[in-house]
């Protein structure tokens, strides 16, 4: 049976507290998906993991979150968002347990997947807050959500590495794992329920399988990246699975009664152009994110500052900052001058503060200042990204279209960590375990030229909105 839409129902408005504690429980996911990044030297050496186990264990939760979160949207536009958020947070804060006790790898590797869950929690606040609030009012609150995750994992990053060398590592995971089961008993005391969006419609399992493979086969592109190009037939490979992944996927979505994925809601200019330009400005980002600390860290010939864990921590506190505050400024901003201008205005001050770095990187203010500028920056147009998205599309389709960006949010930080690591391994001498400056001079450009380029994108997603 096709899916149908919902009688109208009028639901209660909901008050601050309900949208500070959907907040609350984005600040605690983001914090708890954070934790591993910094600590990751510290996690391998106490349960003797290779490299290569490492990176396993740096992207399991991106995976399981990229393959998530777009059921989830889906689930939650059919069921209500409330009632799977709390089934949901179940599952994150087992693998927050399971984490939090972990005595080997494979235990750790469980509960990382298990958290890999909370990435779904987005959309479904998104779905929540449509349905709550008037138009000007859910676009604020969507950034504060969005604001308060990024906020999250800024902190996440700041404090792992302290706690887990003050306490243990497994304090690392209990804390905002913590945090996740408080913010989750408020958001069901609070938050009252929703009416599902649309019902009848049966749950597409082969769309859902074909995207899952998809998805699986970029993020292991992305993981396998640096050592693909001296192996040109396992590119070959993937790239032959990945089109016929997404060749599957499209036929199977073109004739389901009830499609995972609406392809006509993708062919709007609107829509696809927010996909495409999150992914720009979160490759822009990402190698920031990664080349920042890096420059701070390397004592290479005549660049670098040789800092240490803690003053690098110190000195990426004002970016942990901006990015806090992107959010609920980001939906502000959308709301006074609209998505275009917002996300125009972003990706300018995003592009030139990278190219900016490019020639300045000499001073430790000049990387302190940018890291917060580009953190501020993204953090608008990502959720501007976000607030243009979920007001595009109907009611039943909110969590779906914002889930794909979040997907295509992870996606893109990925693929510029990959970028950058390779950027910087090309970029030492043989014999040397210090990258040159030309390296990261590139690394920025490259950044900067990324961002810019997705202003066609903007022009697109204008022209999409007057039709």
């Amino acid at each position: 049976m096709p899916a149908t839409l919902a009688p109208p129902v009028s639901p209660p408005r909901i008050r601050k507290g309900a949208v500070w504690a959907l907040g609350l429980l984005a600040a605690a996911t983001g914090t708890l998906e954070s934790v591993v990044a910094p600590t990751l030297p510290l996690l391998q050496r106490e349960l003797s993991m290779s490299p290569a186990q490492g990176a396993l264990l740096s992207i399991a939760m991106l995976i399981t979150g990229a393959l998530v979160a777009p059921v989830a949207g889906g689930l939650g536009d059919r069921h209500g968002g409330k009632r799977v958020m709390i089934r949901l947070m179940a599952v994150v804060a087992a693998g927050g347990l399971v984490s939090s006790v972990a005595p080997n790898l494979p235990v750790l590797l469980l509960g990382q997947v298990l958290q890999g869950a909370m990435v779904g929690a987005m959309p479904l606040s998104f779905i929540l807050v449509r349905k709550h609030l008037p138009v000007g009012e859910s676009q604020v609150a969507i950034g504060v959500v969005s604001g308060m995750f990024v906020g999250g994992g800024m902190l996440g990053t700041l404090i792992a590495g302290p706690i887990a060398e003050g306490l243990s590592r497994h304090w690392m995971f209990a804390v905002p794992t913590l945090a996740i089961v408080v913010a989750t008993l408020s958001v069901h005391l609070l938050m009252p329920d929703d009416p599902p969006a649309r019902s009848g419609g049966r749950i597409d399992w082969p769309g859902l399988v074909l995207l899952s493979g998809i998805l699986l086969t970029l993020m292991l592109g992305l993981a396998l990246a640096p050592d693909l190009g001296s192996r040109p037939l396992a590119l070959g490979g993937l790239v032959l699975v990945l089109a016929a992944f997404v060749a599957g996927w499209t036929a199977v979505e073109r004739r389901a009664a009830s499609p995972m994925v609406d392809l006509r809601l993708l062919a709007k200019p609107a829509i696809w152009s927010s996909y495409v330009i999150t992914f720009a400005v979160c490759v822009g980002t990402a190698v920031s994110m990664y080349l920042v600390p890096q420059l701070f860290a390397v004592s290479g010939d005549g660049y670098g500052f040789g800092a240490g864990s803690t003053d690098i921590g110190r000195y990426l506190l004002p970016g942990a900052v901006t990015a806090a505050i992107s959010g609920p400024l980001g939906g502000a901003a959308v709301r006074r001058f609209g998505a275009g201008a917002v996300v125009t205005a972003g990706i300018g001050v995003m592009a030139a503060t990278l190219a900016g770095l490019a020639i300045l990187h000499t001073e430790v203010w000049h990387l302190v200042a940018g890291k917060a500028l580009i953190a501020l920056a993204s953090g608008v147009c990502v959720t501007a990204m976000v607030v243009r998205t979920a007001t595009s599309v109907e009611h039943g389709d909110t969590g779906t279209a914002t889930s794909l960006v979040l997907v295509t949010r992870v996606i893109g930080f990925a693929a510029g960590a990959q970028v950058s690591g390779a950027l910087l391994t090309a970029g030492t001498p043989s014999g040397s375990d210090v990258p040159a400056e030309s390296a990261f001079v590139t690394g920025f450009v490259i950044a900067g030229a990324v961002t810019a380029l997705s202003l066609l994108a903007v022009r697109t997603m204008s022209k999409g909105a007057n039709k």
